[in-house]
């Protein structure tokens, strides 16, 4: 992923935290070993937990085989997206047709090495804490009445030792710009516009870093 000095969220940890978590939802991927041509990839939900991802699988998922030749692995966030035309970056007067179109989004990419749980209470832990997050209320029973269940999946730990953060929402261009745009994205209101006025927001209140 490219990231320029005018999106690089890496430093900002609360922003990337709180993206992640509201997103809930990414692409696990793992390499695997040499032989393979290309890389296992598992759209799942997902728990940050501390510098730890947890979350669970069905046992017979190939992602499995490439984690036993080769435990380091890629969890992939993407989100509150929004298109951009290139008639909104003109002001004043400026020509409309010049502008260039662009796609305002946010990604975080978290690195680590992954274990594999198999044993019952670790992954009844690990469905504790996901339900947790999920189902705060606590109306369903605790995870262990399904434990002859268990042996169909099989829980996946990731402690993360690197964080690419990308915040692509205009930080190469001026305020008046800026404006200009979340005026237009609070206009048009479509799915993802919301988001982008909101990382406007921050990015205005950061100034522009």
């Amino acid at each position: 992923m490219l990231i320029r000095k005018h999106d690089d969220g890496t430093d900002d940890d609360d922003r990337w935290r709180a993206f992640v978590v509201r997103q809930g939802f990414g692409h696990f991927i793992a390499g695997g070993g040499p032989a393979r041509l290309v890389p296992v990839v598992v759209p799942t939900q997902f728990l940050l937990d501390g510098d730890r991802v947890v979350f669970h699988l069905a046992g017979p998922n190939p992602v499995f085989e490439a984690l036993a030749e080769n435990p380091n692995v890629v969890l992939s966030v993407a989100g509150d997206w929004a298109y951009i035309p290139g008639g909104w970056k003109a002001i004043g007067d400026e020509d409309p047709r010049l502008g260039i179109p662009t796609t305002y989004y946010g990604a975080v990419q978290l690195v680590g090495r992954a274990t594999v749980i198999d044993d019952p209470d670790g992954i009844a832990s690990i469905l504790r804490r996901q339900l947790a997050d999920l189902e705060p209320t606590g109306d369903l029973v605790d995870p262990s009445e399904h434990a002859r269940r268990f042996a169909a999946i099989r829980g996946i730990e990731v402690e993360v030792s690197e964080v690419r953060a990308k915040f692509k929402y205009g930080g190469n261009i001026d305020e008046a710009h800026r404006d200009r745009i979340a005026d237009e994205l609070a206009a048009r209101n479509r799915p993802g516009d919301a988001a982008a006025l909101h990382h406007l927001g921050v990015l205005g209140a950061s100034g522009d870093t």
